[in-house]
């Protein structure tokens, strides 16, 4: 009997592996020959590339992750109404400031990208001021937690952080006080 279930997990196991599609697809090169080359996968995973974000800064204008490819950003998502974002916001700005001009090994630089899940645009306007988010990328949909941009990332807790690379890479997640500041330093070519 347990010889029989063994062997139903193994198949079971095998039937999975197997019908899981690759992250491969074959490509016909210049010389007529196939070959398999890897495709991006998106997901929130770190090694996943980021999936887009397109939504409205606190004016109206649509601002979009991919506008920032080239350089190392830090997806940011918080509200106003949040206690925790708002003594985390701090640090992100001591970032910001710290790491705005510096020199990267492949980045052209870093960015912030502030998923606000507020539902009032004067609250959020107000935070961004009083908490000197001084960079230009702040967006929301005014939903809070039922922002299209929160459920694609699976936030369920703010405040909660997506770090990319210049190739849109996220490379480290949930990074709060000095762990910030430790992997960004990994991507400084010097200060």
């Amino acid at each position: 009997m347990i010889l029989k279930t063994l062997a139903g997990v193994v198949a079971l196991g095998a039937a999975l592996w197997f019908s899981t599609p690759s992250n491969n697809a074959p490509v016909n090169g210049a010389d007529g020959i196939e070959r398999v080359v890897p495709t991006e996968r998106v997901g929130t995973g770190i090694g996943d590339t980021a999936p887009e974000i397109a939504l409205s800064n606190p004016k109206g204008k649509t601002m979009k992750l991919s506008e920032l490819k080239g350089s190392l950003v830090l997806i940011d998502f918080w509200a106003s109404w949040c206690g925790p974002c708002r003594r985390e916001n701090p640090n992100v700005v001591n970032a910001y400031k710290k790491y705005q001009k510096a020199k990267f090994k492949n980045a052209d630089g870093f960015e912030v990208f502030s998923v606000s899940l507020d539902s009032d645009v004067g609250r959020w306007e107000s935070a961004i001021k009083q908490d000197d988010l001084s960079w230009k990328w702040h967006v929301s949909d005014l939903k809070r937690w039922q922002s299209e941009a929160a459920g694609l990332y699976g936030v369920n807790s703010i405040p909660m952080s997506f770090l990319v690379d210049e190739n849109g890479v996220i490379v480290a997640k949930n990074l709060r006080g000095f762990e910030l500041h430790r992997k960004i330093d990994e991507h400084v070519a010097s200060f």
